[in-house]
């Protein structure tokens, strides 16, 4: 009788420790609770971006499905539904721009840089690193530099056409969320000629969704171009060979390079 009680009493115990830890952890706010995930982080808790990381897609040619053309491989589009809604005259400047896309293409064709958020899935790794003041973004390609506050400072005024935008970013629980105005109206999103002015507003979201991907989401808005706000995501992947880093690709340094030997082989 005496070993039942005993057993009863360390079952009601253990009972009401469970229940005051759940009731505990109900009453905690959601970033708080976060903590206890097992993603890794920095020393001031947020989720660690730090790293090098690359999409595996064909966005940079073109961010809605496409077939295969020659140097443009098959892809699946990033866009969510796969439409971007033109307005009339827009649209009948990007079908000009597709059209002229192999001498016209910012990146591709004249090497200048890429603008956001196309940096972002070009075919070229990139860099994170991650303070509690910014998060600088480095692209494999001509060096391309993003650098996003986060010590909560606001945009400048006015209107800046800057090629990479002005980008202040903020941490909503475990996302870190970005919003990026002043934009030069130079810069594509990708291959096919699809476009902006530079009314540009973009808001990002990076998430980091296990220790080696990062859901990476833009919302898109240009009411010059576009009638609607529209989204593209997709994930990030962590590069994983030891030692690891961005190397070099000058575009406009190897794009001349290229225009000089062709100049000489007709010389010949």
């Amino acid at each position: 009788m005496k070993r039942l009680l005993v057993v009863l009493l360390v079952i009601f115990i253990a009972a009401i420790a469970a229940l005051t830890l759940l009731r505990r952890s109900a009453t905690q706010p959601s970033s708080v609770r976060a903590q206890d995930s097992s993603l890794p982080r920095t020393p001031d808790g947020r989720p660690n971006l730090n790293g090098v990381w690359q999409v595996l897609n064909t966005a940079s040619w073109d961010i809605q499905d496409h077939q295969a053309q020659l140097d443009v491989p098959p892809g699946q589009g990033i866009v969510e539904g796969d439409e971007i809604p033109y307005r009339p005259e827009a649209l009948a400047r990007k079908q000009e721009n597709y059209k002229n896309r192999r001498t016209a293409d910012p990146v591709k064709a004249r090497g200048l840089l890429p603008g956001v958020p196309r940096v972002m899935y070009l075919p070229f790794p990139l860099q994170i690193t991650q303070t509690p003041k910014y998060v600088s973004i480095v692209s494999e390609y001509s060096r391309t530099m993003r650098i996003i506050y986060t010590d909560g400072t606001q945009h400048p005024p006015g209107h800046i056409d800057f090629w990479m935008g002005d980008s202040r970013g903020r941490w909503e629980g475990d996302t870190l969320v970005v919003d990026s105005i002043h934009f030069n109206d130079e810069t594509w999103f990708d291959h096919a000629g699809n476009y902006h002015s530079e009314a540009l507003h973009l808001v990002e979201r990076f998430t980091l969704a296990g220790p080696d991907h990062i859901t990476y989401e833009v919302v898109v808005e240009d009411p010059k171009v576009f009638t609607q706000p529209w989204k593209m995501s997709m994930p990030l992947y962590r590069r994983k060979e030891p030692n690891v880093r961005i190397l070099e690709y000058e575009a406009g340094g190897l794009l001349d390079e290229e225009s000089e030997r062709q100049g000489d082989e007709k010389k010949k």
